[in-house]
């Protein structure tokens, strides 16, 4: 079953969120979290923090881990095929907005209270993810 993490990044209240483009593997067009399979022999924050800086262009000393959330196991179809993952939630305080520089995973981004995550098309989990870290329900 894959491992990934996803890791929102937050600042001032409101959460990163990223389009995905249309050069990745699944969800392309959707909207999450910085996002990535974990390796083999990686440790789950390991992943969290590399992928922070491959995805936003952000390093581990700009970045303050928040929470890290319960592993969440959900199943889901794409594209004909059927997924079984296991999600690792991660939340970080980010020190500047102004850091974000996307990489080829996404073709966009923005800045969101999580009161507006429910108005996006988002991956499949990402409610449940940002409701675990955030500890509120007011995104469903």
């Amino acid at each position: 079953m894959p491992q990934v993490v996803t890791c929102i990044l937050e600042h001032d209240g409101k959460i990163l969120l990223l389009k995905r483009s249309n050069l990745v593997g699944t969800y392309r067009g959707l909207w999450g979290g910085v996002a990535g399979y974990v390796e083999e022999l990686e440790e789950p924050y390991d992943t969290a923090v590399k992928e922070i800086r491959e995805e936003a262009g952000i390093d581990a000393d700009a970045v303050e881990l928040v929470r890290k959330g319960d592993p969440i196991e959900f199943s889901d179809t794409y594209d004909g095929r059927r997924y079984n993952w296991i999600v690792y939630p991660f939340l970080f305080h980010i020190q500047s907005k102004e850091l974000v520089q996307i990489d080829w995973e996404h073709e966009e981004y923005r800045w969101v209270h999580p009161s507006e995550v429910k108005k996006l098309d988002t991956v499949p989990g990402l409610d449940d993810v940002i409701a675990q870290l955030l500890g509120t329900t007011d995104i469903l």
